[in-house]
């Protein structure tokens, strides 16, 4: 499955999007997933079946040259375009093509490890509504720095589950909590949970919580 529509501004959009789970067709919830920089869309569908229960779809967009955008998230964020502009829209894109499955926006969790994080967790706050679940793995907002005051919506009580390690050397921990804050002020209902030591990794306990969202939707 590819997304026809692309041009200089978008490097992302003519990417595969890797579906796996249930059948779109025969799914009532999907995750949209998000890799990592240099890992792959397969490769967090694998990731995403540690979690699936019967009639999830898993639909995983990749990234051109297997990095969202250039450099850290902390960075300004004009450093980062267009490729983190292109991979909020691969984000909808995903969603698009669920909701025309005749899955509801509130049946569809995004979620994403590492830069995917950081873009799972940006696309909600900036397109707030009811949805299944957000969840951002070593990961949070974009940008040099958050003005909380730049966003504002509502996310009906949406899920969102915040995991990361107090070490990780590419998230600081001060940023995690910042974006819960967003997320709690959007209203949504957030779990935020640091791992002593963890490193920059996705750990059993994450995979648990999230199974849990997934049963809850299905």
């Amino acid at each position: 499955m590819r997304n026809p529509h692309r041009n200089q501004d978008d490097p992302h959009g003519d990417q595969q999007l890797v579906a796996a789970g249930t059948d779109l067709a025969d799914a009532s919830a999907a995750a949209i997933l998000l890799h990592g920089r240099g890992a792959t869309a397969r490769s967090i569908a694998q990731t995403g079946l540690q979690f699936h229960h019967d009639g999830l779809a898993l639909l995983a967009p990749q990234a051109a040259g297997n990095t969202w955008y250039p450099n850290p998230f902390t960075a300004p964020v004009e450093r980062n375009e267009p490729g983190r502009t292109s991979g909020l829209s691969a984000i909808q894109s995903a969603v698009d093509r669920a909701n025309e499955a005749d899955i509801p926006t509130d049946q569809i969790i995004v979620l994403g490890f590492s830069q995917g994080a950081c873009l799972a967790s940006e696309f909600v706050a900036r397109n707030p509504t009811r949805y299944g679940g957000v969840v951002a793995l070593s990961g949070g907002l974009i940008g040099e720095t958050i003005n909380t005051d730049d966003y504002d919506g509502d996310l009906d009580e949406t899920p969102a589950f915040l995991g990361c390690s107090d070490v990780d050397p590419h998230i600081p921990e001060e940023r995690v909590h910042t974006t819960a804050t967003v997320v709690e002020q959007l209203n949504g209902d957030v779990e935020t949970r640091i791992y002593e030591g963890m490193g920059h990794g996705v750990n059993q306990d994450e995979l648990d919580y999230v199974s849990g969202m997934v049963e809850s939707l299905v």
